[in-house]
């Protein structure tokens, strides 16, 4: 059976390293939380290949087109999966991916945040396959996200 970690260097991704958090950044909460088989994922933003948080920044259907954000709601999934690998030591523990929270700082007339956060699902679908990558969702617009993010993801799922 292939392993999350075979399947992403199949599909041709590479994970970042965990996040780093700025030494000025005062953050009192985990990035993973893990309670016995359950797993909080808070809300990520993406992270570049050395860790460091890179956004994207401002609002989609202004400053980010549809597909600018479907995919960095993709590159969100591997920031999400890196911390969570970190925190797990190997993918496949996940046994199910149970819910994903997608916000999308968007123009008021931007309808389709929907679409936006298929980037992310799409990736976890692709990875951990339909039985355990099948997840309940919400995608929401908002006015505003921390730091001026444009994208917020948060997930629960469960691990062995």
């Amino acid at each position: 059976m292939t392993t999350p970690e075979q399947k992403l260097i199949e599909l041709g991704y590479e994970l970042p390293k965990p996040i780093t958090v700025p030494e000025n950044l005062h953050l009192p909460f985990a990035f993973i939380n893990t309670r016995g088989e359950n797993v909080f994922i808070s809300g990520h933003p993406r992270h570049s290949a050395g860790g460091v948080i890179n956004g994207p920044y401002g609002k989609v259907g202004k400053d980010l087109t549809l597909e600018e954000a479907n995919q960095a709601a993709k590159e969100i999934g591997l920031s999400v999966l890196s911390n969570l690998k970190k925190e797990i030591g190997e993918l496949s523990r996940v046994k199910s991916w149970c819910r994903v929270f997608g916000m999308v700082n968007s123009t008021p007339e931007f309808d389709q945040q929907h679409l936006v956060i298929n980037g992310f699902s799409d990736l976890i679908i692709n990875i951990f396959g339909q039985d355990i990558g099948r997840h309940a969702r919400s995608a929401i617009g908002v006015s505003g996200l921390p730091m001026n993010f444009a994208i917020e993801i948060e997930a629960e799922i469960k691990i062995i």
